[in-house]
């Protein structure tokens, strides 16, 4: 017997109402070696070494093809095809901007997407038996926007600087939640937060002259150290300093202003 889980989620369309969507409760996942030995167990004329072989040919073909420009469809199965991405090290360029614009050696093939074959999915489902096994629902903050406003203000004043998990142990919302209402007060200058970084490295602010200011973000073993440089002062009496710290710590986000 399968069992599903009624969810509730954020609404993604701006709207305070909460939308629902339900989601088969996963028990474990089978192993390859448990895999082959269930198609052993029905009756197989193919005995597990060659199963297993077979699939291992599998793996590697689809490699091989998806790797060179094409999509795989395995009747029954479903339909394979590479997705690419930026390396790791490397952040999104636009098609406008002054930055230094990406080109293949800057990038590499990161995902590979399935699309199920409807025979399998109409397959599956005659199979599957479902029983309700609960409810998921959202986080639910104590506080009023206004107030969890006034939480992250009080919190920039005293530290300084805050993350998306700091707001969410403050404020009681989930890390989704939260994420969003953060980059609302972010476009509303009105709010009086900003941020700095990017990426899993962002970290918001107290909103400031954005004319100004640059800031440098070294992340420690211990904590996230952050350095604000006013226009008035001479960066290069900081250099000293910076460099003797970045030969011990990772710089995150170079001296640049708030804007970027």
């Amino acid at each position: 017997m399968a069992k599903y889980i009624k969810q509730e989620m954020p609404n993604l369309n701006g709207t305070d109402e909460p939308q629902v969507y339900y989601r088969l409760k996963t028990d474990r996942n089978i192993s390859s070696k448990e895999f082959v030995e269930h198609i052993s167990r029905k009756g197989s004329v193919i005995d597990r070494a060659e199963i297993e072989g077979a699939i291992m040919r599998i793996g590697d073909g689809l490699a091989e093809l998806l790797g060179n420009r094409y999509s795989v469809t395995i009747e029954g199965i479903g339909v394979f095809k590479a997705g690419i991405g930026l390396k790791a090290d490397k952040e999104m360029d636009t098609f406008d901007g002054d930055e230094t614009k990406r080109n293949a050696r800057s990038l590499q093939l990161t995902h590979i997407q399935y699309r199920a074959d409807k025979s399998l999915v109409k397959e599956a489902n005659l199979r599957c038996k479902l029983e309700r096994a609960g409810e998921s629902r959202l986080c639910q903050s104590p506080y009023t926007k206004e107030e969890r406003l006034k939480l992250a203000l009080e919190f920039l004043g005293k530290r300084g600087a805050m993350r998306v998990a700091d707001y969410v142990e403050m404020t009681g919302l989930s890390r989704s939640v939260a994420t969003k209402e953060l980059i609302e007060f972010r476009r509303d200058a009105s709010s009086g937060i900003s941020f700095i970084g990017r990426g899993n490295h962002k970290v918001y602010v107290k909103r400031t002259d954005e004319e100004s200011s640059c800031w440098i973000v070294y992340n420690t073993l211990e904590r996230l150290v952050i350095i604000r440089i006013d226009d008035k002062c001479d960066v290069g009496e900081h250099i000293a300093d910076i460099l003797m710290f970045e030969q011990r710590h990772t710089l995150i986000y170079s001296i640049g202003n708030t804007s970027a």
